[in-house]
């Protein structure tokens, strides 16, 4: 019996810090009245970011796309990049504002992160960096791409919306890499309503980087660059200093939610999920299943719609392929690229509801609607 007049499970809820303490700093700004400029919430929130993830250097910045495209400029990349299709838009789409060529390469089939081995295939004289992602927040191969660049004299740019937290032999992976961008939208285990960070090592990047986010102004009268205005302000960061005080909270909470999802999952033929990596610290971004149609008695989209008519809502992260999208698809270089991987996954994974207060009775909701539709 399908339950559609029951209230809606989304895929994802924004975790809110106590009310009451973010309405004390609030009463803060309106007596201080700097709401933006590198404000006093501004300047403590960069440096308990830095002290929390154990990097050197973070510039915060008023959502994660524009934290992207400053990371590009920052670095002065140009001609082509190698990235992963497999991925929001937003990741490519930064490099189309930079007017730089996005080069496809396929993932590796265990958790569905850029494939060192057909990255360094694609390696041109025109190749300037590379750009991997951190998916659901399982890492990268971040040595070996690594050392790739190396070889080859390329910058790396790590997209890390989802690698909030995220540690590899108890070191952040957010020091991987040249540059890497955080996204603190309301979809993602630590967010500021909307809002991004890069993470740099020097304290000559992070001058330049935060010349670019405030129009290219050194002073008041000496513009050093053609910045763009992509500051955090007061609010967002007042709000994101109280949620570091509760992000290891609402890490734990997911975590103890995945291990449900995959002890009640494990028994079902043709579905998949991913396994922790070992010597990984992950944040439980996302549960994604795998779909495996050849053993499967449904599709990815027939339980996704499924779910949808019992007020479950998932979502099909990451479809379409980023290279299936026309504006990218036309592409000579895409239309040359061999992603077998990534485009299998893409039609197979579905991404079930997690946050830190799922229910018990949603979580049931949940396993009990999928049972019914593949056991």
């Amino acid at each position: 019996m399908q339950s559609s007049n029951q209230q809606p499970i989304y895929v994802t809820k924004p975790a809110l810090p106590p009310l009451e303490e973010f309405t004390a700093e609030l009463k803060t700004i309106w007596e201080n009245r700097v709401l933006t400029n590198n404000g006093p919430f501004h300047q403590q929130f960069e440096l308990a970011l830095a002290k929390h993830l154990d990097v050197p250097f973070v510039s915060v910045f008023s959502n994660g796309t524009l934290a992207l495209m400053t990371a590009l400029q920052s670095l002065d990349i140009q001609g082509e990049v190698i990235t992963t299709p497999f991925s929001f838009v937003a990741t490519t789409h930064a490099l189309w504002w930079n007017k730089i060529t996005p080069i496809f390469a396929d993932i590796e089939s265990t958790h569905f992160t850029l494939d060192p081995n057909k990255t360094e295939e694609l390696i041109t004289p025109q190749t300037s960096a590379i750009m991997p992602v951190h998916i659901y927040g399982y890492p990268c191969r971040t040595k070996e791409i690594d050392m790739i660049a190396k070889k080859h004299n390329l910058k790396v740019i790590y997209d890390a919306a989802h690698a909030f937290d995220v540690k590899q032999d108890g070191i952040s992976v957010l020091n991987a890499g040249d540059l890497s961008v955080l996204s603190f939208h309301a979809t993602k285990v630590f967010n500021t309503i909307e809002g991004g960070a890069i993470i740099s090592h020097s304290e000559e990047m992070k001058n330049r980087i935060d010349h670019l986010k405030n129009f290219g102004f050194e002073d008041e009268t000496i513009i050093i660059g053609p910045g763009i205005n992509a500051k955090m302000n007061e609010v967002q960061a007042a709000y994101g200093l109280l949620q570091l005080k509760y992000v290891a909270k609402y890490i734990e909470a997911r975590k103890r939610i995945v291990e449900k999802y995959r002890l009640a999952l494990s028994d079902i033929p043709g579905l998949h999920f991913l396994e922790d990596q070992e010597g990984v610290q992950n944040n439980y971004a996302y549960f994604p299943i795998v779909i495996d149609t050849e053993h499967c008695i449904h599709t990815r989209d027939y339980i996704y719609e499924e779910l949808k008519k019992d007020n479950i809502f998932s979502r099909r992260y990451f479809y379409p392929l980023i290279s299936k999208i026309p504006l990218y698809e036309n592409l000579a270089t895409t239309k040359a690229a061999q992603l077998p991987v990534a485009s299998k996954i893409s039609e197979q994974v579905l991404c079930l509801p997690l946050y830190h207060d799922l229910s018990d009775s949603d979580f049931t909701r949940i396993i009990s609607s999928l049972k019914r539709m593949l056991t």
